[in-house]
């Protein structure tokens, strides 16, 4: 049975009994076996060639186009300067299919190998051809690995050094990107695992930026455990240090940063939060291109991905029964389902809908 839509939130597996066997294994959230294995033949898209790898900076006063490779009428690869990180970023876009006037922009995050790893939208998705008779430019930034697309208050070296993801995508690169793609401004976001927790707080931080956001397994309540032990979890796998990212326990950035604590800010917002319940769903079985007949992919996914979408589960119900306590709407749909790509692909189509309205497309 795929996920449903819900109107009321419900129970899920307990916090006490999920976090020790997450914690042993959340270094699994970027195995190949888990989430990351090519798609069957026929199955997922491909985006051509590989994209040639960001350039050099060359440091300038402001954010701004370094260039752009045109894959074909409807694919381009778009390479903006970043001067709070000062290096440039690559940007995967799917043209609009009719651009005789300005479209809004929709920018759907990568999850935690941030596009650089085989887990990524093109990759493990049919992103390229779902999107191939819609009326939105889609961004894809690649990069940003494991970093949570959040501003850190120092530099990490094992994370690329300086890292300003919310400067960059709230102020740097929305008026940049729209002058190059003839956007019309009206923008929309979403992400998956960990961008899905990065894309309600990015909204957050900018309110009305974004006119709908989509976050699929997410965990939005980071600056207490259990939410913090995930994040922290998460930044040590990339042999980060989450006192670099926001501080302390304790220190004012866990909260800042925390999309449920600051809930309220979504508030005007079209949402549509998912995530499945941790139970063996339609997509777990030998023949979905996510496991593509390998047995230990199989294994991996329902047994690891079973208990991370178990705890981003109950994160989501949490944010749910927040958001209805704060009288903000809010579309959550879950049901059977592991972290795996077969779900979050009908998350993009399920939502869809929802976000298209929201932006005109």
């Amino acid at each position: 049975m795929p996920r449903k839509f819900r109107g009321s939130v419900r129970g899920a597996v307990g916090w006490s009994r999920v976090l020790p066997v997450v914690l042993s294994v959340v270094a699994c959230l970027t195995a190949p076996n888990i989430a990351a294995a090519d798609p069957a033949p026929g199955s997922g898209s491909s985006f051509g060639p590989a994209p040639a790898p960001p350039p050099p900076p060359t440091p300038r006063n402001g954010a701004a186009v370094d260039h752009i490779d045109v894959i074909n009428s409807r694919q381009w690869n778009v390479y903006v300067y970043s001067p709070s990180m000062n290096k440039v970023i690559l940007l995967q876009v799917i043209r609009p299919a009719d651009t005789s006037r300005p479209r809004p922009t929709y920018y759907v995050l990568n999850g935690g190998g941030g596009g650089e790893d085989p887990a990524n939208w093109y990759r493990q998705s049919d992103i390229v051809s779902f999107f191939a008779d819609k009326n939105v430019n889609v961004v894809t930034p690649v990069g940003g690995r494991l970093t949570y697309y959040t501003d850190w208050e120092r530099p990490d070296p094992a994370m690329g050094g300086v890292n300003k993801w919310t400067t960059f995508f709230t102020k740097e690169l929305p008026p940049v990107l729209d002058q190059a793609l003839g956007a019309n401004g009206v923008n929309a976001i979403a992400g998956l695992s960990t961008s899905g927790s990065a894309v309600l707080s990015l909204a957050e931080w900018a309110p009305g930026l974004y006119r709908a956001v989509g976050a699929f397994s997410g965990c939005a309540h980071t600056s207490v455990s259990p939410g913090r032990d995930y994040v922290n979890a998460v930044v040590t796998v990339g042999g980060g240090n989450t006192v670099n990212m926001w501080g302390p326990p304790g220190d004012p950035d866990w909260v800042a940063n925390d999309a449920y604590v600051n809930a309220d800010k979504l508030r005007g917002t079209a949402l549509y939060l998912a995530s499945g319940n941790g139970l063996m769903g339609p997509h777990d079985n030998l023949g979905d291109p996510s496991v593509a007949g390998d047995p230990l992919s199989w294994v991996g996914q329902v047994t690891v991905g079973g208990v991370i979408e178990a705890a981003t589960d109950q994160c989501t119900q949490e944010l749910a029964a927040r958001l209805q306590q704060l009288g903000i709407p809010a579309t959550v749909a879950d049901g059977p389902g592991t972290h795996s790509w077969g779900y979050w692909q009908d998350d993009l189509h399920k939502s869809w809908p929802l976000i298209a309205q929201a932006i005109g497309a």
